[in-house]
C-alpha cells in the first residue's frame, strides 16, 4: 500500500490528510506552531500515519503561508535592486491607492517600499521594447554595483532591467557577474518576463525577498520528514492551483504566496457542481472565490500586503505580483477573530485573531478575549473540536462584551455571530455582485473549521438556495492539495511577434522541464493562451489561443463584454503568450472511487441523538436542537439541527433542510424546517 499526504498550515490549525492508493482517507487537525511551523507538521504527520510504514509514503504535498507571512510581517531577507541607469527611483517612488479610512487622512504616510532607496542600484545599459540594444552593457558598472552590494553584506539581489522580457541578454550577463559575490541573484527574465516595468520589478524583488527563506524552510522540512522515515518527494501548491516540486518552489518562491487558499478552491471545484462559490472560513481568515464551468477564476496580477476594501484587497495598496493566482477575496474573519468594542462603544469583530496561541478563551490555553469560536460555543452551535472546549471560559469571555453593551450573554454572542457572517458575506460580494455576477445561480461550498457554521446565514444574504458541505470539510484545503495536478506556468511578452508558434514551443519546453516531463509525453497537457488588447489601449485580457485571427478576436470581444459589460469591436494586438503544462500524479485514485473518510482526529462528543440547547432568535431564543453526525442524520434532516464532524460543525438553521448524498456531502436547502 502506498500513501500520499497533504499538509495545510493555517493561522490556527495545521491540517493533515493521508490518502492511500484505494482512495481511502484519514485526517488530523492539530494546533499550528508559529514558533516553528514544521513542529506542527511533524506532529500531524506522525498522528495521521499511526502504525503505517512511513517508507510507503510516495508524495507529500504542502500548502504554506511562509511566503505570505514573510511579506506581511516584512521578515524577508534584505534585497538589493539592480536596474537600468536612470530608473532606480521607480521602486522607491512606487504607487499607492488609499482605501476608505485613508482617504481624508491629512497625516497619511504610505508604507515603505519593498526595497530601501539606498539599496537600489543602476547599471549602464538600455534595451528597447522591441529587443534592440540601444546602449551596450558596461561590465565595469556591474562590477562596481556588485562590490557595493557585497560591502553592505546584502546576500540577495533582484535584477530587473528595462524591457528585459524582449531581450534577456543583458540581465543574464549582469546576473553572472553578481553571482561571483552575491549568494542569491534573481532576474526578471527567469521569474516572470512580462510587460509592465513596475509590476515586473516588484515580482522579481519579492522572489529575491522570500526565496532564501523558502529554500531554507523546505530543506529543513525535508530533513524532519526524513527523521520520521519519509523520503518521498515534497511538492508545494502554487498560487494558481498547480503543484510544483520543492526545488522549483524555492527558485520561484513568489509563485507560492497564495498557496494555502488555492488548495481549498480546488476542493470546492471538485464537488460536482459546475458553478460554485468557494467559501473557506478557518481560524484567522475567510476567503471566497468563484468557480465557473468547474474552473476557478484566475488573475494574472494580485496585491499582497495591501489593505482591505469592503472585503477585497484594494489594488495599489500593496505590492503587485505578476504571477497567475486563483482570484480570491479575503477578510480577517475566522473562528479565532477577536470581538471588541471601539471608542464609540460599537461592537467589532476582527481583523485581529487569537490564532493558535493563546487561541480562543474556550481552548483553555490562556486566551481571555472573546472570539467567534467562543460565541458559537455559547450559542450551542459548537460543542467539540480537535481539542477540548470549555463552555465556562467561553461564558466568561462573552460576559466581557455583554456588560458594556447592556445585553444578555447570548445576545452578545449572537451579535458576534451576525457581524462575522456579514464580514464574510462582503468577501462573497466582492467576487460576485461587485463583478456583475448574480450569486443566486451558484452553489455555496463551505469548508474550513468554521465555515459550515456560518454558511447558511451567508447564503441567506444573497438568496443562494444550495449550500454544499463536503466530507472532511474541516480539512478541505489539505484534501484539495491531493486533488491538484502537477503543473507550472510560463509567460513571455512579445509585441508584434511574426510567428507565435516558436514562442509557445519554447515556453512549453521550459515548463515541462521544470516538471521533469516532455510536452510529448502521454498524459502531459499543454494549455495555450494569449493576452489581447484593442490596438492603442493599455490593458489586456487573457483568452484561449487560436491560430485563427477571427476566432481569437471573437473570444476577446466576448471576454471584453463579460469583464466590462459593453460590446465593442475593433483592431486587436497580441501582447503576451502563456502556456500551462499539466500532468496528473500517478498516485491519484480514479475520480469514480468513493470512500468514506476514516477520521484519525479526536472524535466528536455528539452521540447522534442527545439534543442540546442552541440559540435561534427567529424561534425566540434557545430551543432544544437535535445533534447528529453524518452517520446518524439520515437522508433528510430538517432544521434547526447541528451536524458534528470531528473537525468541523454544520449548523442547519430553522427553515433549512439538510440532505446527505452518496459522496457523504451534506446539502443545505431552504425548506420547511421548524
Amino acid at each position: 500500500m502506498a500513501y500520499a499526504i497533504g499538509v495545510d498550515v493555517g493561522g490556527t490549525f495545521t491540517d493533515v490528510v493521508l490518502r492511500d492508493t484505494s482512495g481511502a482517507v484519514s485526517v488530523v487537525k492539530c494546533l499550528s506552531t508559529h514558533y516553528d511551523p514544521i513542529a506542527g507538521i511533524v506532529s500531524g504527520v506522525t498522528r495521521v500515519l499511526g502504525e503505517r510504514d512511513p517508507a510507503q509514503v510516495t508524495r507529500v504535498v504542502h500548502a504554506t503561508t511562509l511566503a505570505t507571512n514573510a511579506v506581511l510581517e516584512r521578515k524577508g531577507v534584505r534585497v538589493a535592486y539592480v536596474t537600468t541607469q536612470g530608473f532606480r527611483a521607480a521602486v522607491p517612488l512606487g504607487r499607492y491607492a488609499r482605501v476608505e479610512e485613508d482617504r481624508y487622512d491629512l497625516r497619511f504616510t504610505p508604507p515603505p517600499p519593498p526595497v530601501a532607496a539606498a539599496d537600489c542600484f543602476e547599471v549602464v545599459e538600455r534595451i528597447s521594447a522591441r529587443g534592440e540594444v540601444l546602449t551596450p552593457l558596461d561590465p565595469d558598472s556591474v562590477r562596481r554595483v556588485a562590490a557595493e552590494i557585497a560591502r553592505r553584506g546584502i546576500e540577495s539581489a533582484a535584477v530587473c532591467l528595462l524591457h528585459a522580457y524582449a531581450n534577456p541578454g543583458h540581465e543574464r550577463q549582469v546576473a553572472a557577474i553578481l553571482r561571483e559575490t552575491v549568494p542569491t541573484v534573481v532576474t526578471s527574465s527567469e521569474v516572470w518576463p512580462e510587460i509592465r516595468e513596475y509590476e515586473r520589478a516588484t515580482t522579481t524583488i519579492m522572489s529575491a525577498y522570500i526565496g532564501p527563506l523558502m529554500a531554507s524552510y523546505l530543506s529543513r522540512l525535508r530533513e524532519r520528514l526524513a527523521d520520521l522515515g519519509i523520503h518521498a518527494p515534497i511538492h508545494v501548491m502554487e498560487s494558481s492551483g498547480g503543484v510544483i516540486s520543492a526545488e522549483l518552489a524555492a527558485r520561484r518562491a513568489v509563485a507560492t504566496i497564495e498557496s494555502g487558499p488555492a488548495a481549498g478552491v480546488l476542493a470546492a471545484a471538485g464537488t460536482g457542481f459546475a458553478d460554485v462559490i468557494s467559501f473557506d472560513m478557518g481560524g484567522t481568515t475567510a476567503k471566497a472565490c468563484v468557480v465557473r464551468g468547474g474552473l476557478p477564476e484566475i488573475t494574472h496580477e494580485f496585491h499582497v500586503g495591501g489593505k482591505g476594501s469592503f472585503g477585497g484587497r484594494r489594488a495599489g495598496s500593496g505590492v503587485p505580483i505578476k504571477t497567475p493566482a486563483i482570484d480570491l477575496a479575503e477578510v480577517g474573519a475566522g473562528g479565532g477573530s477577536i470581538a471588541w468594542l471601539d471608542a464609540a462603544g460599537a461592537l467589532r469583530v476582527g481583523p485581529h485573531s487569537a490564532g493558535s496561541s493563546p487561541g480562543p478563551a474556550c481552548y483553555g490555553l490562556g486566551g481571555s478575549e472573546p472570539t467567534v469560536t467562543d460565541a458559537n460555543l455559547v450559542l450551542g452551535y459548537l460543542s467539540s473540536a480537535s481539542i477540548p472546549l470549555s463552555p465556562s471560559l467561553a461564558d466568561k469571555a462573552l460576559d466581557r462584551l455583554a456588560g458594556p453593551l447592556g445585553v444578555s450573554r447570548e445576545g452578545a454572542a449572537y451579535a458576534v455571530h451576525e457581524i462575522v457572517s456579514a464580514a464574510m458575506a462582503s468577501a462573497v460580494h466582492v467576487v460576485t455582485v461587485q463583478r456583475g455576477i448574480d450569486p443566486r445561480g451558484f452553489a455555496l461550498v463551505a469548508f474550513g473549521g468554521a465555515g459550515p457554521m456560518h454558511a447558511a446565514r451567508v447564503a441567506e444574504r444573497f438568496g443562494i438556495s444550495t449550500v454544499v458541505v463536503p466530507a472532511y470539510c474541516g480539512v478541505a484545503s489539505a484534501a484539495g492539495l491531493l486533488a491538484g495536478d502537477l503543473s507550472t506556468d510560463r509567460v513571455l511578452s512579445r509585441l508584434d511577434a511574426a510567428d507565435p508558434e516558436p514562442i509557445f514551443t519554447e515556453l512549453a519546453a521550459e515548463a515541462a522541464a521544470d516538471l521533469g516531463v516532455s510536452p510529448a509525453d502521454p498524459g502531459v497537457r499543454v494549455l495555450r493562451s494569449v493576452d489581447v488588447r484593442f490596438k492603442g489601449q493599455s490593458h489586456d485580457l487573457t483568452v484561449e489561443w487560436s491560430p485563427s485571427t477571427e476566432l481569437l478576436a471573437s473570444r476577446f470581444f466576448e471576454r471584453y463584454r463579460q469583464v466590462y459589460g459593453i460590446t465593442q469591436q475593433g483592431e486587436i494586438e497580441l501582447v503576451s503568450y502563456r502556456v500551462r503544462v499539466t500532468t496528473t500524479p500517478a498516485d491519484r485514485p480514479l475520480p469514480t472511487d468513493r470512500h468514506l473518510p476514516a477520521v484519525a482526529s479526536l472524535p466528536s462528543d455528539a452521540d447522534g441523538s442527545a439534543p442540546r440547547q442552541a440559540y435561534f432568535p427567529e424561534l425566540g431564543g434557545y430551543v432544544e436542537t437535535p445533534v447528529h453526525t453524518r452517520d446518524t442524520m439520515g437522508d433528510i434532516l430538517p432544521g434547526p439541527a447541528v451536524i458534528e464532524d470531528a473537525e468541523s460543525t454544520i449548523v442547519v438553521p430553522p427553515s433549512w433542510i439538510a440532505t446527505l448524498t452518496e459522496s457523504r456531502a451534506v446539502h443545505l436547502t431552504p425548506g420547511s424546517g421548524r
